[in-house]
């Protein structure tokens, strides 16, 4: 058992903390965190080819330089252009709370980052986000779309 317990801790890093929190119990976290595993193990997640990495990198670079005139709306591009991604990876992209479940088995330490960023862009469509928040969140957003970029299976 705390074989098993250390090992999800490791792999979920503070996604397995919230997961305790939000579920009340270490074991009804564990049985959750598993349950996550064996849904992603079914995905077809894939590495990109060179061409499409290329292709989402010089996008980026397209909505961070949208930033100086129009944050909002890059942040707003950014959002999209991840869950594009994430798409090409074979990740599911229905509803914000199933991406933040698949992500969390492969990029649970990254997931801060998409928690934060989302934030600051529910936000923003609603006119109540900084210029300093917007900023704060194209980075939590690169985070996570140079992890998903560059990671392999």
């Amino acid at each position: 058992m705390y074989r098993r317990r250390r090992r999800l801790q490791e792999r979920f890093g503070p996604e397995y903390d919230r997961t305790v929190e939000r579920t009340g119990s270490r074991r009804a976290a564990d049985a959750e965190l598993r349950d996550r595993e064996v849904h992603h193990d079914n995905l077809d997640i894939r590495e990109l080819p060179a061409e499409e990495r290329n292709r989402y990198a010089d996008a980026w670079i397209t909505v961070q330089q949208r930033f100086v005139d129009r944050p909002e709306g890059a942040v707003s591009q950014a959002d999209e252009l991840v869950t594009h991604l994430m798409r090409d990876r074979g990740y599911p992209t229905e509803g914000y709370e199933e991406q933040l479940r698949e992500l969390s088995v492969e990029h649970g330490r990254t997931l801060e980052h998409y928690r934060a960023a989302h934030e600051v862009n529910v936000r923003s469509s609603k006119g109540h986000a900084t210029t300093e928040e917007l900023r704060g969140a194209m980075v939590h957003y690169r985070a996570l779309f140079d992890e998903l970029i560059g990671t392999t299976r």
